[in-house]
């Protein structure tokens, strides 16, 4: 067949076209996904030059071009206006970032911190405009939930309350179930489940009369396993499920409810080796001397390490962060789930698809991989079922350096 030097030259003309127009109109943007649909498209045309008339092969290049761009194009947003937003958790990380965003782009931001004296809280007052307003909260206390809720009805009177970010959450303790303390699962489930659920229930008649927006933070840990983050992730788990369960229920109310579980990143928790350093020390005095001895200290020394490691490589950009939040508030048709991280879909893929030791396996090597516990080492006076240790686990921490 001969071959064809030009025609696809107007399809390229086109996508051209279309993407510099959505571009200028901030309806497209530059990275990865581009790039790989425009490699996508350079394949295709390699390919319709040897397999399709000249004719046939410009249609079909100018046909997926377009389609291309469209599913690359941002879907349509709401105008900002005089809409309000609630914000929980904005002395630090995410919910700080999305304050200064949102209050930039001229929302009524309501941001609630735990200290009105915090470093987070005193950028906010500098850089910010008068429209944000500050607010202590601390989701444990009933009491600062309901003046929560008053004074959102004080500012939201002319506006109305069109979203609520669930932000603001806690972790202190990164260890196995048997070894975290009760107390740990009750503060996370505290603050990550009971206080934002309280918090969410007396802004829904706000909510329900704008037919407004949910936002929740996630976190994959309540999707999937982690090793030593039971505490957390049970919490998170239990949070997810009921932010479902609200996008069904206030679904005729024109509520829209989103989810965002977003990978690692280098938030002020994350940065503050110190903090862990302490709840380690703490987690090895207030522990029991039977599990002390059945785990080691080493054992727990190793989880440490490898905790910080994989803190290490957390990502420093919250713009994907920020960006789902955003576009959760404003989006037409917001999703119901977001990702923002790197790895994230191959981990879910891995999570939903593949065997159960594979998933486990990934896990560890992905966040923390446990060695073995003292009383399973070989020679180490055991009970009865430390003879046949998991060959799942690791090795003893001697053994790993």
């Amino acid at each position: 067949m001969e071959r064809w030097p030009w025609p696809s030259g107007g399809a390229w003309l086109l996508v051209a076209a279309r993407a510099l127009l959505q571009l200028l109109r901030s309806d497209l943007r530059l990275g990865r996904p581009l790039l790989a649909a425009l490699a996508l498209l350079a394949v295709l045309d390699w390919l319709c030059q040897r397999l399709l008339p000249p004719l046939a092969a410009l249609a079909v290049l100018a046909a997926a071009g377009w389609i291309a761009l469209s599913c690359l194009a941002r879907p349509p947003r709401l105008p900002v206006a005089t809409r309000a937003v609630l914000i929980t958790g904005c002395d630090s990380g995410f919910g700080k970032e999305a304050a200064k965003k949102l209050d930039a782009m001229g929302f009524m931001v309501l941001a609630t911190v735990l200290d009105l004296d915090s470093p987070g809280a005193l950028e906010l007052r500098a850089c910010c405009s008068p429209n944000l307003k500050l607010l202590q909260m601390d989701l444990t206390k009933p009491a600062d939930i309901s003046r929560t809720l008053e004074f959102t009805k004080t500012h939201t009177t002319g506006t109305g309350l069109w979203g609520l970010v669930n932000n603001a959450g806690c972790n202190d303790v990164v260890a196995d179930a048997e070894l975290s303390p009760m107390a740990t699962f009750r503060s996370c489930m505290e603050v990550n489940f009971f206080g934002s659920l309280q918090l969410t229930k007396g802004l829904l008649p706000f909510l329900r009369r704008s037919r407004g927006r949910i936002v929740t933070l996630g976190s994959p840990a309540g999707d999937m396993p982690y090793p030593c983050l039971a505490a957390y992730g049970t919490s998170k788990a239990a949070m997810v499920l009921l932010m479902d369960t609200f996008g069904c229920e206030l679904l005729p109310w024109g509520v829209k409810v989103s989810v965002i579980q977003p990978g690692c990143f280098k938030t002020d928790s994350v940065r503050n080796v110190g903090h862990w350093e302490q709840r380690k020390q703490l987690l090895l005095a207030n522990l029991p001397q039977e599990l002390l001895q059945a785990y080691g200290e080493d054992y727990i020394e190793h989880l440490h390490g490898q905790f910080l490691h994989s803190l290490s490589l957390a990502l420093p950009d919250f713009s994907p962060v920020v960006d789902a939040i955003i576009d959760a508030l404003l989006a037409a048709q917001p999703r119901r789930r977001y990702y923002p991280g790197r790895g994230l879909g191959l981990m879910y893929f891995i999570h939903y698809y593949l065997p159960e030791s594979l998933r486990r396996r990934f896990l560890q090597a992905f966040f923390i991989c446990p060695c073995l516990p003292r009383a399973l080492r070989p020679g180490q006076p055991t009970q009865d079922a430390a003879q046949d240790p998991d060959p799942n686990l690791g090795p003893s921490p001697t053994e790993a350096q």
